[in-house]
């Protein structure tokens, strides 16, 4: 009897762990020795990330990480479409952030046949009630 309440203790701590981003990848190559990276971030109903580019003392922003490779170099930085830009009560300044999707990209330039671009992505989820500690996670994108 004592187990069997263990395990559902345990089940319903695991089932109170949010998720509400979901991250895909995908590669193109657009030209000789060229390509673009895209990192995708597909976000539940009600919550948001932050911009690559916020001021200090605001929210985590997210933030691209690339592990150094001979395979290839990257060619400027990350791009992101316009974010939305409002006051947010909770860091009593405007933040810049996405909803629903956003698409990152990276443009490279690679050597070889078959590189791979790795990296982590860290980034901070809020909704209008709370947010998430910031989050890292690993990426491996392989240019086809």
């Amino acid at each position: 009897m004592l187990l069997a309440a263990g395990v559902l203790i345990s089940f319903a701590a695991s089932s109170q762990i949010l998720k509400p981003v979901k991250w895909a990848y995908a590669s193109k190559k657009t030209g000789k020795n060229e390509a673009t990276v895209f990192i995708k971030a597909t976000i539940d109903n009600g919550w948001h990330i932050y911009s690559q580019n916020m001021a200090e003392g605001g929210p985590v922003k997210t933030t691209f990480t690339f592990a150094p490779s001979k395979s290839f170099t990257l060619n400027g930085t990350t791009a992101e479409p316009k974010p939305v830009t409002k006051f947010e009560k909770t860091f009593d300044m405007n933040v810049s952030y996405f909803e629903k999707s956003v698409l990152f990209q990276q443009k490279i330039k690679y050597t070889g046949a078959n590189p791979v671009v790795k990296g982590t992505v860290e980034f901070m989820v809020c909704d209008d009630q709370q947010c998430l500690p910031p989050e890292t996670v690993e990426f491996s994108i392989p240019v086809k």
